[in-house]
């Protein structure tokens, strides 16, 4: 419980200053933010991603993503990467987009910033 209560306070910390959502992110959710400091094995971060106190957190992200501004000086630089998929899964993508109302790339994003349950991504062959 102290590890979800100092995760979540220093969530509603930056949260409070205003932060565009890629400083959000890194800071909090990141490889070196302060869950994953909190929460360093992959059980306990997976148990951390069931609570209200994750839900907070996931909740103040998309708030900080809807102000559409981007910083103008990014403190990180921005990667691309090239998925290969179906037409099928792209033709859904786009219209889920549309229905959203929103950008492909937004919707890929928020789809990727989501809790995925382990027994839902194939391994390696």
């Amino acid at each position: 419980m102290e590890r979800q209560r100092r995760s979540l306070q220093a969530a509603r910390d930056l949260f409070a200053a205003k932060p565009d959502w890629v400083t959000y992110y890194r800071e909090i959710l990141g490889l070196h933010g302060v869950v994953r400091q909190n929460y360093p094995d992959r059980q306990a971060l997976a148990d951390f991603e069931q609570t209200e106190a994750y839900a907070e957190i996931q909740q103040m992200l998309r708030q900080l993503r809807e102000q559409a501004a981007q910083p103008t000086t990014p403190r990180e630089d921005t990667r691309v990467i090239t998925v290969r998929l179906p037409k099928s899964l792209h033709e859904a993508l786009r219209t889920e987009a549309h229905e959203h109302q929103t950008s492909m790339n937004k919707l890929c994003i928020s789809k990727l910033l989501q809790f995925i349950d382990n027994n839902l991504v194939p391994t390696e062959t």
